[in-house]
């Protein structure tokens, strides 16, 4: 029998819906039966807005969008209250947004430091702090935060990115023991996921194509990751088959942090 994973009437909150990995959240949640309240730093009318409105109502669900600058102190608050009157309440908080703040460690300004601070570890805890009512409600309910391989080994140049990664992992933490039983915590550390912002970065190089080759060979399942392989596991935590899965963040790698070194 094939696994089925159902979340039919569940009512989730997804951030950074826009694009990339929060796009396919989303829209994999949509399709396992969520409704779905995302927002994102872009407008209403902007086309990823609209994007992340159509995947979730092409599987039969509602689906709301909220502008929103969640590095503010009062941002995620303010899209909770918006996700809660729309959605008529929250079982699911998907913690995606968050944007590569990559300097060295060097060069790093005070500014740079606040910026990545702020939404890339703050906006998660302020998140799940203003969700909490919701999710007692709800209970049982479950956070999901989506960190980053970088938590546990980084590369030159992306301070203070992989501080904040770091930190999100005491997050899942303290949330899961001083939260549960009613509330789980759970995190997903991406790696070399292959989104549309990929092809920036590979076409810096002289020969994109190849540089593209050379960095999924460096992976032992030889190829990146897929955002909609993110969004399937967001749906299978949030689901009664991950329910003995919490304060622990699941890397997802393709494999990448098992090598010593690279050949």
């Amino acid at each position: 029998m094939p696994l089925e994973i159902n979340l039919t009437g569940k009512r989730a909150l997804v951030t950074g819906v826009s694009s990339g990995i929060g796009a396919a959240i989303a829209m994999q949640l949509a399709r396992a039966g969520c409704d779905v309240a995302g927002c994102g730093s872009r407008p209403a009318d902007d086309s990823g807005s609209r994007a992340f409105v159509d995947s979730v109502k092409a599987q039969g669900r509602t689906a709301h969008y909220f502008s929103v600058n969640l590095a503010t102190e009062t941002g995620p608050a303010t899209f909770v209250k918006f996700a809660a009157e729309k959605l008529g309440g929250i079982d699911l908080v998907i913690s995606n947004a968050g944007r590569n703040i990559f300097k060295s460690a060097k060069d790093c300004t005070e500014a740079d430091w606040v910026e990545c601070m702020n939404l890339d570890l703050a906006s998660h805890w302020r998140l799940a702090r203003a969700a909490r009512p919701q999710l007692e409600k709800a209970s049982p309910s479950v956070v999901i935060v989506i960190g980053s391989n970088h938590a546990w080994s980084t590369i030159p140049g992306c301070f203070p990115y992989n501080v904040a990664k770091a930190g999100l992992l005491g997050l899942v933490q303290s949330l899961a023991i001083e939260w549960g039983p009613r509330i789980r915590a759970v995190g997903i550390a991406p790696g070399f996921i292959d989104t549309a912002g990929n092809d920036t970065w590979f076409n810096s190089f002289p020969d994109p194509a190849a540089e593209r080759a050379r960095t999924e060979k460096l992976h032992p399942v030889g190829r990146l990751g897929s955002v909609d392989e993110i969004g399937v596991l967001c749906a299978f935590l949030a689901s009664d088959h991950g329910g003995f899965i919490s304060g622990t963040t699941l890397l997802v790698d393709g494999g990448r942090s098992a090598l010593m070194q690279d050949s």
